[in-house]
C-alpha cells in the first residue's frame, strides 16, 4: 500500500510551521518557573532513560484531550499562563504534537532534537522510579 505522505514528510511540514527550541536553550529553561516542559514519551521510555527534572508527563495519546478545556480529561496545568515546551525522544512525535496543538489554538514549542540530544548535551536528568 502506497502512502500519500511519509511520517518524515509530516514531521518536516510540522517543523516548518512551529517553534523549535534547541537543546542548549531548553537546558537554560529547565529552572524557569514560567516554563513547563512536557514529556510525551511512553511511561516505559521515561522509566528506562530518565526524565528532565520537573517535567510534566502527558502521554502522546492524551495530549489533545488534556489541553482542551472543554474535554472531560482537561488538566489545569494547561490552563496556566506559562510557556509550554514539549519533547519526545527524538523530536518527531513532539513536532507533530505541537503542530496539532497549534491547529487547536494552543501555543507551544518543542525541543528540536528531543531527549536523546538532551542526554548527549549533558542536560539535567532525574531517575524515574519504575511502576509496581
Amino acid at each position: 500500500m502506497a502512502l500519500k505522505t511519509t511520517a518524515a514528510e509530516m514531521v518536516a511540514q510540522a517543523r516548518a510551521r512551529i517553534t523549535e527550541i534547541a537543546t542548549e536553550d531548553g537546558i537554560k529553561m529547565v529552572d524557569d518557573p514560567n516554563v513547563v516542559i512536557v514529556d510525551i514519551r511512553d511511561p516505559r521510555e521515561r522509566e528506562r532513560t530518565g526524565i528532565i527534572p520537573g517535567s510534566f508527563s502527558c502521554p502522546r495519546g492524551m495530549v489533545e484531550f488534556w489541553v482542551d478545556p472543554q474535554s472531560p480529561y482537561f488538566k489545569p496545568i494547561f490552563g496556566e499562563d506559562k510557556t509550554f515546551v514539549f519533547h519526545c525522544a527524538s523530536g518527531w512525535r513532539s513536532a507533530l504534537t505541537v503542530a496539532t496543538l497549534q491547529d487547536m489554538g494552543f501555543e507551544a514549542a518543542h525541543l528540536t532534537d528531543g531527549f536523546g540530544d538532551w542526554v548527549q548535551k549533558n542536560g539535567p536528568i532525574a531517575a524515574l522510579e519504575p511502576r509496581s
